[in-house]
C-alpha cells in the first residue's frame, strides 16, 4: 500500500505586467569585480555582486534608491555614512537613499553578496562618485 500523501492546489492570479518580475542574469564586468542582475521589477532590482580580494567600489551615493546587502561568502568592509563595519557570511546591512557608502573586500577570497535595491529609479547612472580607485568620472557607470 502506498503512503497517503496530501496535496494542496494553490490558485494564483496573474500579476499585471508592470509588477511581474523579470529574470535578467546579465553580468557586467568592473575593475573591482562584477555584478549580475538576477531579477528586476517595478521598484526593485536584485544583483549578485562579486568583489575581488583587495578591491573596493567607489565612495558613492544614490539619489533615487536604497540598498540592502547580504554577504554570501567572504568578508565585506562597509562604509555607510560615518559608520564602518566588517560583515561576514549571512550578515547584512542597509544603505539608505542619499547616504554615502562604499563596499570593500579586505579578504583573500572573493566577496560575494546579494544586493536588493529599492526605489523609483534604479538605473546605473544614479551613482554620484566622491572617490574612485579606478579614475571613473562622476555619474559614469564604468
Amino acid at each position: 500500500m502506498a503512503p497517503y500523501q496530501e496535496t494542496t492546489q494553490i490558485q494564483t492570479l496573474p500579476l499585471p505586467l508592470a509588477v511581474t518580475p523579470r529574470g535578467v542574469a546579465a553580468t557586467e564586468l568592473r575593475p573591482w569585480g562584477s555584478f549580475t542582475v538576477l531579477e528586476e521589477g517595478r521598484g526593485y532590482k536584485i544583483k549578485r555582486i562579486e568583489v575581488k580580494p583587495g578591491h573596493r567600489l567607489s565612495l558613492q551615493m544614490h539619489h533615487h534608491r536604497s540598498e540592502h546587502w547580504i554577504v554570501v561568502s567572504g568578508t565585506a568592509r562597509v562604509v555607510c555614512g560615518e559608520t564602518e563595519v566588517l560583515l561576514s557570511n549571512n550578515q547584512s546591512t542597509y544603505v539608505p537613499q542619499c547616504t554615502t557608502h562604499r563596499l570593500e573586500n579586505p579578504g583573500v577570497i572573493p566577496l560575494v553578496l546579494i544586493e536588493v535595491q529599492n526605489g523609483e529609479y534604479l538605473g546605473e547612472d544614479d551613482i554620484i562618485r566622491f572617490q574612485d580607485d579606478y579614475a571613473r568620472t562622476e555619474n559614469k557607470n564604468r
